[in-house]
């Protein structure tokens, strides 16, 4: 018998998806609550989501939500992905092992650390607080998770491709373009999906560098439940649930399109 199918490593992959999905789906559940709190379901109803799409401050920072997510993802998405090209180019162990460790900086740190060094950064710079400081600091912790993720397809790519390439006559930028491109194709979607994910859902570096007059929903999230639960919270979490499992099919497709396409060319 397969050590890997048993039913105790089922059973315990069971217990560990409730684990982590349980406390989702009751915040989901009490979302739909009649009764206005989080003690008794009396009765099926849709008013807080409703009250919901009614706010038009939380509708707001909705949108700088996703608005800083896209550019910081974007931008994040475009320098990692030549910082991993740059990387993978050299050739030397010392100066490629000092540039992956100085990456892997923001990485390996922790959040409230990475927000302070901004916070000093930016107030010694001069830097307004708000949008910009937001989206500087998304950017820059962006950037090392999408070389991570395209630096490993680099790494699979043979270099009789690019051999083959200038072999027959492609100048360098027809090489990165033509060739090495599309082979990282989904190595910079995984970077990208992954920068996004993690925007939105940061709180410790944002809570550090935004301002007044700008917020994100993590941070307002946090507000809303210090002054007591409202189940508009509940409402807000389960539609960011539904956004993020989105996010995670269309990556999906997007990967299995990209994997059947080579098979094709391979064929």
């Amino acid at each position: 018998m397969d050590k890997k199918n048993t039913p105790l490593s089922k059973l315990f992959l069971l217990i560990i998806f409730l684990i982590l999905y349980a406390p989702i789906f009751f915040l989901i559940f009490y979302s739909f609550n009649s009764g206005g709190n989080m003690n008794h379901f009396k009765g099926f109803t849709l008013d807080w989501y409703k009250e919901l799409f009614h706010d038009s401050r939380l509708l707001i920072i909705v949108l700088n939500t996703v608005l800083v997510a896209l550019l910081s993802s974007l931008i994040a998405c475009i320098v990692g992905t030549f910082g991993a090209l740059g990387i993978h180019s050299i050739r030397k162990k010392r100066p490629k092992n000092a540039l992956l460790a100085l990456n892997n900086v923001l990485i390996v740190s922790s959040d409230v650390v990475v927000g302070a060094s901004f916070l000093i950064l930016f107030t010694l710079a001069g830097i307004k607080l708000g949008m910009g400081s937001v989206l500087l600091s998304h950017i820059a912790f962006s950037i090392p998770i999408v070389v991570l993720m395209v630096l490993p397809k680099l790494q699979e790519m043979s270099p009789s491709l690019i051999d083959a390439a200038r072999d027959l006559g492609a100048s360098r930028w027809n090489v990165v373009t033509k060739v090495i491109f599309p082979y990282i194709t989904p190595g910079v979607f995984a970077g990208f999906f992954m920068a996004l994910t993690y925007s939105l859902d940061d709180f410790a570096v944002t809570f550090f560098v935004t301002g007044n007059g700008f917020s994100t929903l993590s941070v307002e999230i946090y507000s809303l439940a210090r002054r007591g639960i409202s189940l508009n919270i509940n409402a807000l979490s389960a539609l960011m649930f539904l956004v993020t499992m989105l996010l995670v099919v269309v990556y999906y497709f997007i990967s299995q399109r990209n994997k059947s396409s080579r098979l094709g060319v391979k064929k």
